[in-house]
């Protein structure tokens, strides 16, 4: 699979906006705000495009192989007999080129032309894509209590993006007695889920082997993503929702949620903390 560097450049993840600052009492000051980048990126497969999504314009091979194994066109980094980045002056195209018998899952799995930020189940055609049922997952990991509450605190320090426009998600790969071995940063969180389980994919990892820890509430699709790459345990900082809570328990996934200052609660699974 070819990687990033074969592609032009791609746009800066941030850039420098004026503003005008207000405060009561005040006149208007002029000032600049650091603000987060976003480009239309084109996932295509075999030269038709499955979707497009809005995504910070880094790490973009690992966005799109993670997309691709989440939302179920492929089954591994294996199925893809080539890959590049072509970057056009309105937005970038992934261009996957998998067995033709794979490529037929597009017709299945078709989203809108659109996808906005912060929404993973836009323009899905049919509530059945929606509810998809996804595997139970294997035994994965044990992790020490101190590590899973120490999880969210830690993955701030792997936000730079997020420090210079506080506008980013993050999310990050726990590996028991390692710590955070990988993250991954951009202004949809489940674009950053899929950055994180693509990047483990490409360096030859295994997602069952650690927990997904991420700075965002936990909607169902993030379970249902997180379950498609194997992953038995999710770590988040805001709350899930009930859907999310009942979809991992019928996983066998090991739910944490509202990480915060070194308290948590377990919704499912504790079985795999000690």
């Amino acid at each position: 699979m070819s990687g990033e560097g074969r592609t032009p450049p791609l746009p800066a993840a941030s850039a420098m906006a004026p503003a005008s600052r207000l405060a009561a009492g005040s006149a208007p000051e002029p000032t600049e705000h650091c603000l987060a980048a976003e480009v239309p990126v084109a996932v295509v497969f075999n030269g038709s495009t499955a979707a497009v999504m809005m995504a910070s314009p880094q790490d973009l091979g690992d966005f799109a192989l993670g997309f691709a194994l989440t939302e179920g066109f492929i089954t591994g980094a294996g199925d893809v007999e080539s890959f590049e980045l072509i970057v056009h002056d309105n937005g970038v195209e992934a261009r996957f080129w998998v067995p033709e018998a794979l490529a037929e899952v597009h017709a299945a799995r078709r989203r809108a032309m659109m996808g906005p930020i912060g929404c993973g189940l836009c323009g899905i055609d049919s509530l059945d894509q929606a509810l998809r049922d996804v595997p139970r997952v294997g035994p994965g990991v044990t992790l020490d209590t101190s590590e899973a509450l120490s999880a969210t605190e830690a993955l701030r320090v792997h936000q730079p993006l997020h420090d210079r426009t506080h506008a980013i998600h993050a999310a990050g790969f726990l590996v028991p007695g390692q710590g955070l071995t990988c993250a991954r940063e951009d202004v949809g969180r489940h674009n950053a889920l899929d950055k994180l389980i693509g990047a483990v994919m490409a360096g030859g990892g295994d997602c069952a082997g650690g927990a997904i820890v991420l700075t965002s509430r936990v909607s169902v699709e993030l379970v249902q993503k997180a379950a498609m790459a194997g992953c038995a345990t999710l770590i988040a900082v805001s709350a899930p929702s009930l859907l999310a809570v009942r979809t991992a328990e019928a996983a066998g996934l090991t739910l944490v949620a509202l990480s915060r200052r070194g308290a948590a609660s377990v919704f499912c699974h504790p079985e795999r903390l000690r």
